[in-house]
């Protein structure tokens, strides 16, 4: 979960509750209910400079309609990992008065761009409300601090519950339909919503997860080992240690550091980082949208071959084309130590931050 500190904008990841839910066998049997109390009321979402999916949405035109408001920005993947259950969700509860809003509020500079956000809540296969959120007005109103949040809003305006970063599903859901009856809803069944978890959106192996996101620019810079000075903005030439301590990363070749981004200036670039994590992404974004970057991955200085990503081939080969989060690594044997390494074998490349799942 990223927590954002407004004093200085610095993000912090962390994890509530320890590990990812598991299969369990009373899944679909009634549980008991968390208590229901009033933590204030619905705010305004006026602060919103463009919707999707929808027209503007107020929040005296939804009183009557329960309410599921989430914070996302499109790169984190603890927003990812939620997205399954927001996308069932509204799917199953649609009909019967639940309306889920998803509150994009950027956390790097080019999610700020619109055009950006349509296409990723069209790939991402998001299909309720989403409002943009880029001046932090919803965020602010909401006094929200964290990737992803929710906060559950009964048919009074009044906001009921919330959760935190990822996890804690079943609860979640358990709520909607506490507050669908309340509502006078009438519901079929009890059941939960039937989930299919993908790709990058499958949840974490936490029990293997040991490697922090980890960012890349030097406004948030920590545990770096190619050199004990940076030169904010200036272009360096750095050299990778032969070996890296454990969750301590490096880079090689020619790169500028710049506040939210390193960048590289010539082809061969290179980021290597120390894991253990069954995955790998990596948030980066071409200097020039009409200009791939071709880049290859290695693990222990070898091809992945079936521990590739998404969005990489066997040998390792992939193409950055867009900003966003890209999925480089998914061990599918033994999780264990390794040495992560990413080759750019063009130039242009802004690479934000490493996460793990």
């Amino acid at each position: 979960m990223r927590n954002l500190l407004l004093v200085g904008t610095i993000a912090l990841r962390w994890t509530l509750g320890g590990a990812a839910e598991g299969p369990d066998p009373e899944r679909n049997m009634p549980a008991n209910q968390p208590a229901l109390s009033v933590e204030g009321r619905l705010p305004s979402l006026d602060g919103a400079t463009t919707w999707i999916n929808s027209q503007p949405l107020t929040s005296k035109g939804l009183r009557g309609k329960v309410v599921l408001v989430q914070f996302w920005t499109y790169t984190c993947i603890n927003w990812r990992r939620t997205a399954p259950y927001l996308r069932a969700w509204a799917h199953k509860y649609n009909s019967h008065g639940l309306v889920v809003v998803g509150v994009h509020t950027p956390e790097f500079t080019f999610e700020k761009n619109p055009d950006l956000v349509r296409r990723n809540t069209t790939d991402l296969d998001i299909e309720y409300p989403v409002a943009i959120d880029s001046s932090y007005e919803v965020w602010t109103a909401f006094a929200n601090r964290y990737w992803p949040a929710l906060y559950f809003v009964d048919a009074s305006g009044r906001i009921r519950h919330h959760v935190f970063g990822e996890g804690r599903y079943e609860e979640s859901e358990r709520v909607i339909q506490e507050l669908l009856l309340e509502a006078g809803a009438s519901l079929p069944d009890r059941l939960l919503a039937s989930v299919d978890a993908r790709g990058a959106e499958l949840d974490a192996d936490w029990s293997n997860l040991r490697s922090p996101e980890t960012y890349l620019g030097f406004g948030r810079l920590e545990r770096f080992s190619s050199t004990d000075r940076v030169v904010r903005n200036k272009s360096m030439r750095f050299e990778t240690p032969p070996r890296l301590k454990p969750n301590t990363w490096g880079l090689s070749g020619d790169w500028t550091i710049k506040g939210e981004y390193s960048f590289s200036d010539r082809p061969g670039g290179r980021l290597a980082y120390q894991l253990l994590a069954r995955d790998v992404h990596l948030v980066m974004a071409p200097s020039d949208p009409s200009r791939p970057v071709r880049f290859r991955v290695l693990i222990d200085g070898k091809p992945p071959g079936a521990a590739h990503g998404v969005d990489i081939d066997e040998e390792g080969f992939g193409s950055l084309e867009q900003p966003r989060m890209y999925q480089l690594i998914r061990q599918i044997e033994v999780v264990q130590p390794v040495r992560f390494e990413i080759e750019f074998l063009d130039a242009g490349a802004q690479i934000y931050a490493l996460t793990f799942g």
